[in-house]
């Protein structure tokens, strides 16, 4: 398809916005949809780094899809920003494993495309993440280890860095310099997803998905091809128990 210079140039604009700043506005976004050309140049500049453009109320924004994509938010910066002096790939697995069970929540687990309820507090976050660790307990150290291969997720360190942490009262102390509270950590994975655009604060501690992500959950979080299986492992339990039920 042959594109007019003037075409290339409102498309790049476009994708270097997004590039920069990781979203575009309403008025972007109306040029992004009403435009055939641009967006088929604007997404295939975002191919061509991993990325996919997403339309989200009315924002545009630009995601990777893999973790080789050069904007994939980095380990290093993500143990320097959110987590403790010293944090470990352990918190890094107990963050994402937290985000998995906080859309969950959301979502009815895994069951629907659309959310099921508006907000959720803190401490019933903490809650939600304690439930989810006690099924993955119940599992043998045979049958996590096979798991960890199988999904590239170290359940048992998981498990270990959840179990560590003192109770979940707002007013836990570091204890011995390298323990936090439950909370505490959740607290750091709410700051990481409100950066990212993720969830909003609603007050009383209380916090609520974005349209980035309804609509991330929706496109990518559900399908297997993205998750590779690991939500059907975390609810595994639950499913039976509809089943049954």
């Amino acid at each position: 398809m042959n594109y007019s210079e003037h075409k290339v140039m409102q498309a790049f604009e476009l994708y270097t916005s997004l590039a920069r700043n990781g979203s575009a506005d309403a008025e972007a976004q109306s040029l992004y949809i009403a435009d055939d050309s641009i967006r088929g140049l604007v997404d295939s500049f975002a191919h061509h780094v991993d990325c996919v453009v997403i339309r989200a109320g009315d924002m545009l924004y630009m995601i990777p899809k893999t973790k080789l994509s050069p904007f994939h938010v980095n380990n290093d910066f993500l143990k320097r920003t959110y987590l403790k002096s010293g944090a470990t790939n352990a918190d890094l697995y107990l963050l994402y494993f937290s985000t998995i069970v906080l859309f969950g929540t959301f979502y009815d687990s895994y069951q629907t495309l659309e959310p099921t309820r508006d907000f959720i507090a803190l401490d019933d976050w903490v809650r939600h993440v304690n439930d989810r660790i006690s099924l993955l307990m119940e599992h043998d150290e045979e049958q996590l280890r096979a798991k960890e291969q199988e999904f590239s997720y170290n359940w048992k360190q998981i498990i270990e860095k959840w179990e560590d942490m003192n109770d979940i009262k707002e007013t836990a102390k570091k204890q011995a310099g390298n323990t936090i509270s439950r909370l505490s950590f959740i607290d750091s994975a709410k700051r990481f997803l409100i950066d990212q655009a993720l969830v909003k604060e609603i007050g009383n501690n209380e916090i609520t998905l974005t349209e980035k992500a309804k609509t991330i959950v929706q496109r990518f979080f559900m399908e297997v091809e993205y998750n590779k299986g690991i939500l059907e492992f975390i609810y595994e339990w639950e499913e039976e128990e509809h089943a049954i039920n």
